[in-house]
């Protein structure tokens, strides 16, 4: 089980409180959430919000999230990203360190949150994946894979806003995605862009309301 250290379990506690007061965020299919074991889930991503408003679901084991690389440039991100679980990885070409951090933690039960489109949406649509998941889920197979769809985080704070809205947010369950072996064993870009489709077509196939 994941250990949550003080401050990750700090901000954890204010975010579920937000969640509530702020966001009036639902759970939708919250019952299918796979909070046991190691899971990979992959989720849209539409603003700063989803990080917080997905973790504070697992309250119990806390996760981790793997995250764009760049956001380590920001000084003030750089130091506290570490203490919030948080797995920097170039999405376009993928480091062989990163990959291998992903690995050991999900191999040893560990959760992680993956956002394949690598950045926040640009128009509240859901695009496609970066072929760097298409390489990491190629390397776990017989580990479930379960799509989470967020809706209304982009209403509060788009990505080419500083002002946050206080809007209702639902994030959507899905059933774990099912590849065949032959799929990930896939070669090359093509392969790893099918895995990608894939995944971003379960995650846009969830419902956006209750």
């Amino acid at each position: 089980m994941h250990t949550i250290n003080p401050l990750y379990f700090l901000i954890l506690r204010l975010t579920q409180g937000v969640a509530q007061a702020f966001f009036k965020l639902k759970v939708i299919n919250r019952e299918k959430l796979i909070e046991d074991g190691a899971c990979i889930y992959v989720m849209n991503h539409q603003s700063f919000l989803d990080p917080p408003m997905i973790g504070q679901l697992f309250s119990r084991t806390g996760i981790n999230f793997l995250a764009r690389k760049t956001l380590f440039d920001i000084p003030f991100l750089r130091r506290i990203l570490p203490f919030c679980n948080v797995i920097p990885i170039d999405q376009e070409q993928p480091d062989p360190g990163s990959i291998l951090k992903v690995l050991r933690l999900v191999k040893g039960g560990g959760r992680i949150i993956i956002f394949p489109e690598g950045s926040r949406c640009p128009d509240n649509q859901i695009h496609d994946a970066m072929p760097g998941i298409g390489l990491i889920l190629s390397r776990l197979q017989g580990v479930p894979i379960q799509p989470l769809r967020i809706e209304g985080a982009y209403d509060c704070l788009p990505i080419h806003s500083k002002k946050l809205r206080f809007k209702p947010i639902t994030i959507a369950v899905g059933d774990p995605i099912v590849f065949t072996k032959e799929e990930l064993k896939a070669k090359g870009r093509a392969g790893q862009l099918a895995i990608g489709k894939k995944v971003m077509d379960a995650i846009r196939a969830l419902p956006t309301t209750c």
